[in-house]
């Protein structure tokens, strides 16, 4: 379903979003597919529709700087780029806060959490009429071109027809490709990624030379590591039942206290499971982990087992 950037259409996309459903929209870099960033099972959507590989972070997108501070700590350096940056072609990768209530899938399970105030009109007007903090990666297929006009995101070659709730199209988008992306690695400004401001408007604002990730050891890099995302109590795989002195997550019919999803519901599980892995490690006992198909959303969340699982270094 195609909507236009009229008052109907912006009101209807954000009825979408409040419903848990997934809607692309225009932004000044690329069109984003969104989902409400504390609604972990329509964030899952995301990944199902774009058939992304693994859980990588996704960038949060927020009406002003205000909204942003209350989901991630903007100070220092953060503070002095969203202010000359925001609203625009930033995105700040910075400390979560405790209590913003962001699923745990969007960050990966992570303690740091991407934040961009997006410039364009009509991701604006949703993101105000819905009220929603908005997670919201690239709308197109994982590994195909960036969409830059709704019908991009509908191409039958490499869009998301038929994937999604609907598109808003709010014609082409002006910059073209995706944000710059920027966090602190030993309290130095790092670029993370270029994109749609320069790297070199952005040290002239700091006063002082950017470092660049040279790396994937760092977490805002996540997926990288043989170990990660690991609870400090030791993960064992595929179990039908807990030994003694363990905690089992369920899934399907491994039934437990804990479960990703008591019907085996592979999308339900996604956006579960980084919670979920929280709430063992919380009874400190070591965990099981009941087996999880090896299809579909089932390759992510195998993924993330597999590293929380890993011998520690």
């Amino acid at each position: 379903m195609t909507l236009r950037p009229d008052p109907d259409g912006i009101a209807q996309a954000a009825r979408l979003l409040a419903g848990g459903e997934t809607v692309a929209l225009p932004t000044e870099t690329v069109y984003g597919l969104a989902a409400d960033a504390r609604n972990g099972t329509a964030v899952a959507q995301i990944y199902a529709a774009k058939g992304r590989p693994d859980f990588n972070p996704l960038i949060v997108h927020l009406p002003d700087t205000a909204a942003a501070a209350a989901v991630g700590d903007l100070s220092g350096d953060a503070e002095r780029l969203a202010d000359v940056f925001w609203p625009g072609a930033l995105t700040l990768v910075v400390p979560l806060r405790p209590g913003a209530g962001i699923a745990g899938i969007v960050t990966a399970g992570l303690d740091t959490v991407g934040l961009r105030v997006p410039a364009h009109p009509v991701a604006q007007a949703v993101l105000r009429a819905s009220g929603l903090a908005l997670a919201m990666p690239s709308a197109n297929l994982s590994g195909r071109i960036s969409p830059t006009t709704a019908a991009h995101v509908l191409d039958p070659a490499g869009g998301l027809d038929g994937r999604i709730a609907a598109v808003l199209d709010g014609g082409a988008c002006p910059v073209g490709v995706e944000s710059t992306i920027v966090g602190w690695r030993g309290g130095l400004a790092t670029l993370l990624r270029p994109g749609g401001i320069p790297a070199e408007a952005i040290e002239a604002a700091l006063g002082a030379p950017l470092a660049r990730a040279t790396t994937v050891s760092a977490p805002d890099a996540p997926g990288q590591l043989a170990s990660h995302y690991a609870p400090a109590a030791p993960v064992r795989l595929d179990a039908d039942t807990a030994r003694p002195g363990e905690t089992l997550i369920g899934f399907g019919a491994v039934q437990a206290a804990l479960t990703l999803s008591a019907s085996g519901d592979l999308t339900e599980a996604a956006a579960r499971l980084f919670d979920t892995l929280r709430a063992a490690d919380r009874l400190g006992r070591p965990i099981a982990v009941a087996p999880i198909p090896h299809h579909g959303l089932g390759l992510a969340i195998n993924d993330r087992l597999t590293r929380a699982a890993a011998p520690r270094a």
